[in-house]
């Protein structure tokens, strides 16, 4: 096993039993597997998924103890006999998809988020929410080392989450998109990644200093505030050139509301995407509208290593300018308030050195 200087003791964030706390306290260092590698984690986005997994929200169940995270942008620093393609000393990021078979129908068709044994990073193993994390060598993403790391561990969950959603869409250049959830972590991202795409942005969201943001430093070409509407279907509507509603929906909101909404403002033969996991919530949209406008509603996963590899080289040649904060690792209690407050423009990112 190639390797640098390694500790044996490493500062992560840990979760004993759901609902938390996370405790911040050392852990040892793990040895990375025949076909894994080992990165030495230098910063971690914040995703609401990471929430959900504390809270035990989703029906699937979590490793316990946990260490959280899937947005590790780091150093690879040991690998396993097996692993041939990545170097000791390559940039490298750990994503939610940890590991997958390679082996399965999904797998073998470029579908490998839906494998149905996924290793999944801060879920069902361990994830970057720690100094030295392991994962899968074929499934880490390749950092060109031009890449600043703190900037990039957000595309790494949300950026490749809200570009392949976009692809789903479907939507073409110089239509528009409705991004519900426009001023948090995936929606700062996926109004980045559509004006890179050549698509209208309308971006839905609440609070001044979102919708500063989203006009401002993001580019939307217009902002409806569900909060402050009156009639935020209509609002929709009026953002468009006909005023037939936008050409496809992106759901990245943290509640269900939205996903009920968006059947009714989507134009005719548009695309409503769905990526935002609210907790126990369900889609319902009106059965006449979605059969006379024969719209279409689809969920969307995270993308497979082909998506992250061009939403990553989005972000190298200058397209994505994501906002984001960073804080130390041992402040993740406090980004997760935030969260739960609905307080954060943009994302956070955690420098696991503090």
């Amino acid at each position: 096993m190639g390797s640098m200087d390694i500790p044996t003791e490493q500062w992560a964030q840990v979760i004993e039993k759901t609902g938390g706390p996370v405790e911040y306290k050392k852990i040892p260092v793990p040895k990375p597997g025949p076909d894994e590698v080992l990165v030495n984690i230098k910063y971690t986005g914040v995703c609401h998924t990471d929430l959900h997994a504390l809270n035990g929200d989703w029906p699937l169940a979590t490793k316990l103890p946990l260490v959280g995270g899937h947005e590790g942008a780091g150093v690879v620093v040991a690998r396993g006999d097996l692993v041939k393609d990545v170097e000791i000393g390559d940039h490298a990021g750990v994503k939610w998809l940890n590991g997958s078979c390679l082996a399965c129908d999904f797998c073998m068709q470029a579908d490998e988020p839906l494998c149905p044994k996924p290793q999944l990073s801060g879920y069902t193993v361990d994830g970057s929410f720690q100094q030295y994390c392991i994962a899968k060598a074929a499934h880490v993403a390749r950092i060109p080392k031009d890449v600043a790391l703190d900037a990039i561990a957000p595309v790494l969950c949300a950026g490749i989450t809200v570009y392949k959603g976009l692809k789903e869409s479907g939507a073409r250049p110089g239509e528009s998109v409705a991004i519900v959830g426009a001023g948090g972590g995936l929606g700062s991202l996926a109004q980045q990644y559509a004006k890179a795409m050549g698509l209208k942005v309308i971006a839905i969201d609440t609070g001044d200093e979102k919708s500063k943001m989203c006009l401002e430093q993001l580019g939307a070409d217009s902002f409806v505030d569900f909060a402050k509407s009156k009639d935020v279907v209509q609002e929709v509507k009026n953002a468009t050139p006909d005023g037939l509603g936008p050409h496809a929906v992106l759901l990245v909101a943290v509640s269900e509301k939205p996903f009920q909404q968006a059947a009714e403002y989507v134009r005719p033969r548009g695309t409503v995407v769905c990526i935002g996991l609210p907790a126990n919530a369900f889609l319902k949209a009106p059965v006449f509208e979605s059969v006379i406008k024969m719209i279409t509603i689809k969920g969307s996963y995270v993308g497979n290593r082909k998506d992250g590899a061009e939403a990553i080289e989005f972000f190298r040649r200058g397209l994505i300018k994501a906002p984001f904060k960073v804080v130390g690792l041992s402040e993740l209690q406090m980004v997760y308030d935030k969260m739960i407050r609905g307080e954060i423009a943009g994302r956070y990112v955690l420098d696991t050195s503090r």
